[in-house]
């Protein structure tokens, strides 16, 4: 999958699928699926690392889990996220760190969160033969500025996310996030701009949706979002497996004679 292959099928009024990845495995059941998009995410610092928010994953980390994910697979086009910190500081910085990351890891894009205040470092990254993925609505960087995991765009806000949205497609981001904002204000953007738009949250006229991949797999217990549908219970089922193994090891009935070697 290319940039030209996503603009096409966004053209053809295609939808494009996305999701978050972390490791070889699992990278390369999305492969076999026919996923456009992987999203190396610093939702890692969630997922991954058990964190309470995605502020302390490093650049380090995002390009060790993206060298995992792009060992695992070779047809999506794989986006990695610019952690906090990596970017925010001066547009050197990012620059850089986008640059290290793409060398680094074999990835396609890198993707940052912001609007206006990051168009310097985008437009660098671009010029730099880096391309860049934006993030508008709920930005989880952001999370201590916006108190907390709020739906966005609403009142005044809606111009200012849309004004963001176009300024980031004419500084040269291929494409766009929009999370957790009203359908309408999604779909209004959507509409003013060429590039895809791809949602989580943000209804269902967008280009794509993307989604965390263990929360479409239902692999954890915690409340999820309104926004995620589960696709699978894989929770239940990989701890019901635990518990039969540990129970069959126990038992001495695992391994059997037919699982020794002679």
């Amino acid at each position: 999958m290319t940039i030209a292959q996503l603009w096409a099928k966004k053209a053809e009024g295609k939808k494009i699928s996305m999701i978050t990845t972390y490791d070889a495995t699992f990278a390369s059941l999305v492969d076999a699926a026919g996923i456009d998009m992987i999203l190396v995410g610093d939702s890692l610092g969630n997922v991954m690392q058990g964190g309470s928010s995605t502020l302390g994953v490093t650049v380090d980390d995002v390009i060790y889990h993206a060298r995992c994910v792009m060992r695992g697979c070779s047809s999506p086009f794989v986006v990695v996220d610019m952690p906090f910190g990596s970017y925010q500081v001066s547009d050197e910085d990012g620059v850089r760190n986008g640059i290290r990351i793409l060398k680094e890891t074999g990835a396609h894009a890198v993707k940052l969160e912001g609007g206006s205040r990051v168009l310097g470092v985008v437009r660098r990254l671009v010029d730099a033969g880096v391309p860049v993925m934006g993030h508008l609505g709920l930005t989880p960087q952001s999370v201590n500025v916006l108190s907390g995991y709020r739906v966005q765009g609403k009142g005044d806000d809606a111009e200012t996310l849309y004004n963001d949205a176009l300024a980031l497609a004419q500084a040269g981001a291929f494409s766009l996030v929009l999370e957790c904002v009203p359908r309408d204000l999604a779909k209004r953007v959507q509409d003013a701009l060429d590039i895809p738009v791809v949602g989580i949250g943000a209804g269902p006229d967008t280009a794509g949706q993307v989604l965390v991949l263990q929360d479409c797999l239902g692999m954890t217990a915690a409340k999820k979002p309104k926004f995620v549908r589960k696709f699978a219970s894989l929770a239940e089922t990989i701890t019901d497996a635990l518990r039969q193994y540990a129970a069959e090891v126990e038992a001495g009935t695992f391994p059997s004679d037919s699982e020794s070697y002679h």
